[in-house]
């Protein structure tokens, strides 16, 4: 799954600008011949480590389940699990 994110994030930056002047030159049919996954509303953000894609933290870019073992670790610098 992570592979296959990563070919779709590829295409989308590949046709980015071919996707951006079809639609200010509103040519539709033209953008509909573009493939499927080159569509930015495609992607989904996914845990760098392990791909898990709910309870993803876009601030470190990984899961809610990796972050917390990488904090009570510390791996991650400036963050430790709180206790009052």
């Amino acid at each position: 799954m992570k592979a296959r994110e990563r070919k779709r994030e590829a295409l989308v930056a590949k046709y980015a600008a071919k996707r951006e002047a079809l639609k200010e030159a509103g040519d539709y049919e033209a953008l509909q011949k573009l493939p499927k996954n080159a569509s930015p509303v495609r992607l989904h953000n996914r845990c760098k480590l392990t791909g898990r894609p709910r309870g993803y933290m876009r601030q470190f870019g990984i899961s809610r389940v990796t972050f917390r073992e990488m904090a009570l670790n510390g791996m991650i610098p400036g963050v430790k699990k709180s206790s009052w």
